[in-house]
């Protein structure tokens, strides 16, 4: 039976006003990487929480169904907008359902990878990813209304106890990571002393970088996008996961 919580109204995702920033263009390159070997050629395909679908133009299917909790990128006829704690789908509905930086959004964890496995046919896939390290909490987190961030341990655990077999995990942005890093940590110093956000924002503002900037950005996380075709990286600021239900 499908979830019946309600959804929860939250701010919605920055890339619906800034689809082209170097991070989304990045990121959609190395979950491909990732995530490609495992897509296989599906039917029915299930995209949650990327109504605006800056990372996942490379996803398809014959039929692609997308679903968020804000509807300002959601785009007819196979945009839905909904919760992904009370997926509005029959069981076993999907053989592929992607959810990129959902899941720390969620509480309770439990619910969500339930709701997640309910709706994926046995054996069906599941593309994830999540930010990574809970000591690199900082306002930005609190603006997007994270309850938590995850390492790749804590990660692979909470799929294989919700029945999920993973596949592959691993991190990623592991050439900028000391750029983040060094940014997060000062982060979180304004937020311990109470001068960041102290609520979710409606649209985060993304931070703003000069065009040079951006180049060395964009060169260095192509680097992971290379290693990341053949191994596993050992760090980074995100965890990215493919797993099948079992």
């Amino acid at each position: 039976m499908p979830g019946s919580l309600p959804p929860t109204p939250r701010g919605g995702s920055p890339s619906i006003h800034r689809p082209d920033y170097w991070w989304y263009r990045v990121r959609s390159e190395m979950l491909r990487t990732v995530m490609g070997p495992y897509v296989g050629d599906p039917v029915r395909l299930l995209d949650v929480g990327s109504a605006d679908g800056p990372s996942v133009r490379w996803l398809t299917a014959a039929e692609k169904v997308s679903l968020d909790l804000d509807p300002r990128g959601l785009r007819p006829p196979h945009g839905i907008c909904g919760s992904l704690l009370a997926l509005p789908f029959a069981d076993a509905s999907f053989e592929v359902v992607g959810a990129f930086d959902v899941l720390e959004h969620c509480e309770p964890e439990a619910l969500a990878l339930a709701e997640l496995r309910r709706v994926l046919q046995p054996g069906g896939r599941l593309l994830l990813s999540v930010p990574a390290y809970q000591w690199a909490w900082s306002g930005h987190d609190v603006a997007n209304g994270h309850h938590r961030r995850y390492t790749r341990e804590r990660a692979t655990r909470s799929l294989t106890e919700a029945g999920f077999e993973v596949l592959r995990a691993t991190y990623a942005f592991s050439a900028v990571f000391p750029a983040f890093a060094a940014e997060r940590a000062w982060q979180a110093v304004r937020h311990r002393v109470g001068a960041g956000p102290r609520e979710p924002a409606d649209v985060v503002d993304l931070p703003r970088v000069s065009r040079g900037v951006e180049r060395v950005l964009v060169g260095l996380s192509r680097l992971d996008d290379r290693a990341l075709a053949s191994r596993d990286l050992p760090f980074g600021s995100s965890v990215f996961l493919a797993a099948a239900r079992r």
